[in-house]
């Protein structure tokens, strides 16, 4: 079993930046992107979670800064924000990114959703923003669809991942949904990333007898506020796991 940690980089107007609960108004800005990407390498990080959240609410792209992120760095980058046709998928894939959320279009877009799965699979996951029982798009600026009526619908795709993001604990520092988690990994037999309220490290611990269903986990607010260090945040995922190893072979 292993388990990842996701720095996030959320990125509006070229600046890296931190929302609370999806709120464009809410943001508290952490500098250049590129100097986060590099400082989240720095820490050991593999993998880093980039959104743009210009292009989620459709009033531009950040394309050019996260290929310069993707050039100019070793990590792993999954992007996510605004992808729901052939062009905004090939502007993100043209990145250079390992990996693209869809979000909204999983929703308003099924067909074409579905198709993408099926013939990028590995290279595509889909992100669920949950208010609810209900599915945030655009942006989070409007709720669509039923949550597990789309479930039932990513499992005829053989949908391979799934990013699952409670919106309303999302830069809060409210904790981790658990209850949430649960629901979907028996709803769904793809790969789970959680999103949305790590506040402490007891936050990350909390997830790893969910594993390996769960197999990581997106930190914001959290690390820009030093709440914990990346260090620490993969050091008590570590100590959960061969914890959690140590019981099973007990048993």
């Amino acid at each position: 079993m292993s388990f990842t940690i996701f720095p996030a980089v959320d990125i509006q107007y070229g600046k890296a930046v931190q929302l609370e609960q999806g709120i464009s108004s809410s943001q508290k800005v952490f500098g250049d992107p590129l100097d986060m990407a590099e400082h989240w390498q720095e820490q050991g990080a593999q993998w880093l979670h980039l959104v743009d959240l210009d292009a989620a609410f459709g009033r531009g792209s950040n394309a050019e800064v996260i290929a310069q992120i993707v050039e100019n760095s070793d990590l792993r980058i999954e992007v996510t924000g605004g992808i729901r046709d052939d062009e905004t998928l090939e502007r993100a894939l043209s990145t250079g990114c390992e990996r693209v959320n869809i979000g909204t279009a999983a929703v308003e877009n099924p067909g074409w959703c579905d198709e993408v799965i099926r013939h990028y699979e590995d290279r595509v996951a889909v992100a669920l923003d949950v208010r609810g029982e209900r599915l945030a798009v655009r942006g989070w600026t409007a709720t669509s669809g039923d949550l597990w009526s789309l479930l039932r619908r990513l499992n005829r795709a053989e949908c391979r991942r799934i990013v699952v993001t409670d919106t309303q604990a999302d830069g809060t520092l409210t904790g981790v949904n658990i209850d949430l988690l649960q629901r979907v990994c028996g709803a769904t037999d793809a790969a789970i990333i959680a999103s949305g309220g790590v506040a402490q490290l007891a936050d990350i611990r909390a997830l790893i007898p969910l594993t390996p269903r769960v197999e990581g986990v997106i930190v914001g607010t959290a690390l820009y506020l030093e709440n914990f260090s990346f260090a620490e945040a993969t050091g008590a995922a570590r100590e959960a796991l061969d914890e959690l190893r140590n019981s099973d072979f007990v048993e």
